[in-house]
């Protein structure tokens, strides 16, 4: 079972407080989320002096992203959708605007998501029905030239279908059914086509093998450099 604990280092005047989940990994990934918050993924047999050396090495980046965040608005522990907070569509920070109306619908144009709503209670629902929708055309969209690259194998998807995942950005059934969490859609390009050249090399290697990764590393050479750039910023 993963392992959470609460830790700080002191910065020059300033505290940063992290929380750190030791989990079955090779390396230590640092991610701070919208509302301010500061989580790290570190190897189990990693130790609490390696993590704060680490941890202040990046503190500058750390200030810096908490920072870019807090420009959106006051941070909070828990979305409110309310103008002026910040969401992630695609690997870009967007900044929500609600305007009242008649009809209910999202538009996005620069650096703004603006939602349209009848009620401001309903903007929660309505982004997040907007980001399935869209996971939708984009999952879709990005797969196919990925697919036909696969087709020298002699393998191709039943489906491709999103669900809502707590600690799994996709998987591949054993009837070589696909399915991605629709919280990608958040994420830039590049790490949503690692997921889905993943889950593409499973319909050939089932398991996590030596010939895995040296498919995977074939169709996608960086592959792990989009994987921790996904974990960085989505965990």
């Amino acid at each position: 079972m993963d392992q959470i604990i609460k830790d700080s280092i002191q910065f020059g005047s300033t505290t940063i407080d992290y929380d750190i989940e030791f989990a079955q990994r090779k390396t230590l990934s640092i991610c701070v989320n919208p509302e301010g918050s500061v989580h790290l993924k570190a190897p189990i047999e990693a130790n609490l002096e390696q993590i704060r050396k680490k941890v202040y090495k990046r503190a500058n980046w750390i200030l810096r992203q908490k920072r870019f965040f807090e420009s959106f608005g006051i941070p909070t522990t828990k979305r409110q959708f309310v103008s002026g907070e910040s969401h992630l569509y695609l690997g870009r920070q967007y900044m929500l605007r609600l305007k009242e109306s008649d009809v209910n619908a999202v538009h996005y144009q620069n650096n703004i998501i603006e939602i349209e709503c009848r009620h401001k209670r309903d903007a929660g629902i309505l982004l997040q029905t907007w980001y399935r929708q869209r996971a939708n055309i984009k999952f879709q969209e990005y797969a196919k030239p990925i697919i036909e690259k696969f087709s020298v194998y002699g393998v191709k998807p039943q489906s491709i279908s999103i669900k809502k995942m707590d600690k799994r950005w996709g998987y591949c059934t054993t009837e070589g059914n696909i399915t991605l969490n629709p919280r990608l859609i958040c994420a830039p390009r590049c790490c949503i086509e690692y997921v889905i050249t993943h889950e593409l090399c499973h319909l050939i290697y089932r398991n996590h093998t030596k010939e895995f990764y040296a498919l995977l590393s074939k169709e996608m050479p960086h592959w792990e450099k989009y994987k921790n750039k996904l974990e960085r910023i989505m965990m």
